[in-house]
């Protein structure tokens, strides 16, 4: 049995009417799409993960991005309030889904906002990023819901892209990586290494050294090869389209399980 879970959500058949804040809108190819998640899928199975798929939203074209809708930190799932109206129906499955896992459940409430794209753990320090989708009081109800369990919670201010986890992500030592040009305040992590691709910025732990990015980003996985990581790459262009990443197509939940 794997000691590691992740929650996915299937694509729904609205995903091409998905929500774009910082690109150009492209066409999307939904049967492409589902190809690729079930790829993505396949490659967490692949590492030890077990997947757990929360019921579709189909009348939801974002639900596939199922990060934003809670944030996991030891046994709580913090069910969050995302910042677009539209994406809020999303979390009821969610909720179900955690709950049915034995998570203590608590919620971010109105007027808060939190989206869980917005959210970098590393350790017991929690970064959480303060924009577009997350305002001044989800970030003061994460801390409330974390800090009481030994989490240090650090706001970061966004602005560049959609989501703090769309400009860093963090390696396995606790190094944040972002592309430069897309990252409000660098200065503010301790350990910061820079990488020359945008969609480079985004990693999955899969366990040791094994790192899951995206395809797009070669000359990062290139980089990090040479740092000593063993590169597990994935297409997912349908979703980079809608602002997408490797991180928001599923919810890691290793610290319930290791």
């Amino acid at each position: 049995m794997p000691s590691k879970k992740a929650l996915v959500r299937r694509p729904g058949p609205l995903l091409a009417e998905g929500l774009v804040t910082h690109i150009e809108r492209e066409k999307v190819d939904v049967e492409l799409a589902v190809e690729q998640w079930e790829a993505y899928v396949a490659a967490l199975g692949a590492h030890g993960w077990e997947t757990i798929e929360v019921e579709p939203a189909d009348d939801c074209p974002d639900a596939v991005f199922v990060e934003d809708t809670v944030v996991m930190y030891k046994n709580v799932a913090l069910i969050t309030r995302p910042g677009a109206e539209s994406r809020r129906a999303e979390t009821a499955g969610v909720e179900e889904a955690v709950a049915a896992l034995g998570c203590s459940v608590n919620w971010i409430w109105e007027p808060g906002t939190l989206d869980g794209g917005d959210v970098l753990k590393i350790d017991d320090t929690v970064y959480v990023g303060r924009g577009g989708r997350t305002d001044a009081a989800g970030v003061q109800q994460l801390r409330a819901a974390f800090e009481p369990l030994g989490a240090r919670v650090v706001a970061v201010p966004v602005s560049k892209v959609l989501h703090l986890k769309s400009a860093v992500t963090a390696l396995p030592d606790g190094t944040v990586i972002g592309h430069i040009p897309k990252v409000d305040r660098p200065a503010l992590f301790p350990r910061f290494l820079s990488v020359p691709e945008e969609s480079g910025a985004h990693v999955v732990l899969l366990g040791g050294n094994t790192l899951l990015m995206a395809a797009s980003a070669p000359r990062t996985a290139e980089l990090l090869t040479d740092l000593g990581y063993e590169i597990v790459t994935v297409d997912i262009s349908e979703f980079e389209k809608l602002e997408g990443c490797v991180t928001c197509l599923s919810v890691r939940m290793r610290e319930l399980y290791a």
